[in-house]
């Protein structure tokens, strides 16, 4: 794995199960390196689609990304409050200078008042048949749907009052 540097610019590739690509982000800054995690940040940064179309974020965000947790967790700095964005996904690998993972379409979305919904099963279903996830994966996946919703309820890592407002500020030191 090459080094890691803070401050650095790195982009993002979204897989789906059949290695084929889902979805990339041109930039995210790295701000905190951790033993089982990395922090990012970004704002208004071009995402392209598997199908080519493009589009950029709207507002400020702080990116988390795990080593060994099927998830990972995306803080939205919105004008009424943090919102987070979580896809259950792989583990990340970095790729030169990629962050990758393969992401496994259960999104759950958590409120600024903490409340949440689970989003996407329709679609985790129908990649599930069409891709043949093997049982032990199924599993791992809702299990590690059902830790990301125990932090959220928790209020902690991630999720934590004030995280996101903290590695935002710092990211901007970087821009």
């Amino acid at each position: 794995m090459e080094n890691l540097e803070i401050g650095k610019k790195y982009i993002i590739h979204s897989y789906k199960h059949n290695s084929k690509i889902h979805r990339a982000w041109d930039e995210a800054v790295l701000l905190e390196i951790h033993d089982d995690y990395l922090i990012f940040g970004n704002e208004k940064t071009k995402v392209t689609e598997s199908d080519g179309r493009t589009w950029r974020t709207k507002e400020p965000a702080v990116l988390y990304f795990f080593k060994n947790k099927w998830y990972n967790i995306i803080g939205q700095y919105k004008k009424d409050g943090i919102y987070y964005y979580c896809n259950i996904a792989s583990p990340y690998k970095i790729d030169h200078d990629a962050v990758k993972y393969i992401d496994y379409d259960l999104d759950l979305r958590v409120f600024p008042d903490g409340s949440f919904k689970v989003l996407d099963y329709g679609e985790y279903n129908y990649h599930k048949d069409l891709m043949g996830y093997s049982k032990k994966l199924d599993m791992i996946l809702k299990e590690e749907l059902s830790d990301l919703i125990e932090h959220a309820r928790k209020k902690d890592m991630a999720f934590t009052p004030g995280t996101v407002e903290h590695y935002y500020n710092i990211y901007k030191d970087y821009k």
